[in-house]
């Protein structure tokens, strides 16, 4: 687990996927970095590759994080990502084992250890009380407990899964923060998910095909601020 920069809760995660790229993606992360101070919450970019390097330059708040990187080390890897780079392009983190980017548990475990290696925190997604407890022996920084079936659907985890999932986790290593996503659609959502327990959440299709993405966007993180206040 990489302690050199950590993430407090509350935070948010907006993953743009294939969606948004260049000035468009642009856009929408001066609106978080904007968001950012004006709700107190910490929000994760996961841009495209291409735009890694982009949006860093021109914010000041967000922490962006890449979409994925292989185990690999400094010379061959033609396609690959090699975490020196990502590092190099001014993310602080990446998200790892997404269901669009499945690992394997060792390419995943190998992967935690580069990114501990070269200073990024890990995000690392499970899509299953049982795949969450084994990945947390892994020590990364941020769990994403995400049901596959519930990406993209607009249906949301239910407060037992939540409890569920974030106590598993916590048992096994107190310190890693518990993220519940999947089908967060609107600031309702994220009241009910932070409201059940979680450190964070967060949403693609919510944001990303919303009619006004920055409005959703300041909708959401506004929630955010309102249940985690009422919990703490």
């Amino acid at each position: 687990m990489y302690k050199g920069l950590t993430i407090e809760p509350p935070f948010f995660e907006i993953g743009p996927k294939a969606f948004f790229y260049g000035e468009r993606m642009l856009k929408l992360a001066k609106a978080a970095d904007k968001a950012s101070v004006e709700y107190d919450v910490r929000i994760i970019l996961t841009p495209q590759p291409t735009d890694i390097y982009l949006l860093a330059q021109e914010t000041e708040h967000v922490h962006i994080f890449a979409q994925h990187m292989d185990p690999i080390t400094i010379g061959r890897g033609n396609g690959f990502i090699l975490p020196e780079a990502v590092k190099a392009a001014g993310a602080t983190g990446v998200i790892l084992n997404h269901a669009e980017k499945p690992m394997t548990m060792s390419d995943l475990y190998k992967a935690i250890r580069r990114a501990d290696e070269v200073g990024l925190i890990t995000l690392v997604c499970a899509d299953s009380i049982k795949e969450a407890e084994a990945i947390a022996h892994f020590a990364p920084n941020i769990i994403v407990a995400e049901p596959t079936e519930l990406i993209g659907t607009g249906q949301t985890s239910d407060e037992e899964y939540v409890v569920a999932t974030t106590s598993a986790i916590k048992k096994i290593n107190p310190e890693i923060q518990v993220l519940q996503a999947a089908g967060i659609s609107n600031g309702q959502d994220v009241y009910k998910v932070i409201k059940a327990g979680a450190d964070a959440t967060g949403t693609t299709s919510g944001i990303m095909l919303a009619k006004d993405p920055e409005a959703m966007l300041n909708e959401m993180m506004s929630a955010l601020r309102r249940a985690w206040d009422e919990m703490h």
